[in-house]
């Protein structure tokens, strides 16, 4: 068999991620489906860590166009991620895999706090980490956060699982003529303002020459297929 393109994989989900067919929360049966990918992942030696946001149960920024303060809306919404990371270690634990939940904001009965060789150790001993409440900052998106923990642990790439098959010249569910671009540049990304990541974290990549593959999550197997290096989305690289 094959060996995978990966060693060190960073894995980015949306909060939307696990909402399913649901309109709000956490879908159970979606949960334990993006769980055993990543138990899949983990099977062949990878190592893997989860970054995943807080949209499906609350977002800051749309929080704050309504009149809350920013600050306190993102802080909500980093205790939003923490509610999806439990949810997802949870999911995971029930396939076999063993997790920590790190955490930007300190939570010592909930989780683990965020400390780098702490960090790296887990994913050495074979562990999925889920990293949550982001940078521990406002004003950051986990966009943002996952660019971060990527650098800080030495991940060899950033998975962006989307609902789409990966970067499109326009938004492909408005413009039937969108086509997917198979591979580009960080700098072709913020010049062209391609919806990927948000341009603090595409920066942060471009800076650092860490690769991003970006595919749909909802075909099953695709977490396995960008591992192994198959043509499942688009890859942004230097």
């Amino acid at each position: 068999m094959a060996a995978p393109a990966y060693q060190r994989v960073l894995l980015k989900l949306s909060g939307e991620a696990l909402i399913g067919d649901r309109s709000y929360g956490i879908d159970p049966f979606v949960a334990n489906q993006i769980a055993q990918d990543v138990v899949d992942v983990r099977r062949l030696g990878v190592e893997i860590a989860v970054v995943i946001g807080g949209g499906n149960i609350f977002r800051g920024l749309a929080a704050s166009a309504k009149g809350m303060d920013r600050t306190t809306a993102d802080n909500m919404g980093m205790l939003a991620t923490v509610m999806n990371a439990l949810a997802l270690s949870d999911a995971l634990e029930r396939h076999g895999a063993t997790t920590r939940v790190l955490t930007a904001i300190e939570m010592r009965t909930v989780a683990e706090p965020f400390i780098r060789r702490r960090a790296i150790r887990h994913l050495e001993k074979g562990r999925v980490v889920l990293f949550a409440a982001g940078t521990g900052n406002p004003y950051f998106t986990t966009d943002t956060a996952a660019a971060l923990r990527a650098m800080e642990v030495r991940a060899d790439v950033i998975m962006k699982a989307t609902k789409v098959d990966g970067i499109f010249t326009a938004d492909p569910a408005v413009d039937p003529a969108a086509t997917r671009i198979d591979s580009l540049s960080h700098h072709e990304v913020l010049g062209r303002r391609l919806n990927v990541m948000d341009t603090t974290a595409i920066s942060l990549c471009m800076d650092n020459k860490l690769p991003i593959v970006v595919f749909n999550l909802k075909a099953p197997g695709n977490v396995r297929r960008a591992v192994m290096g198959e043509p499942v989305g688009s890859v942004v690289t230097t």
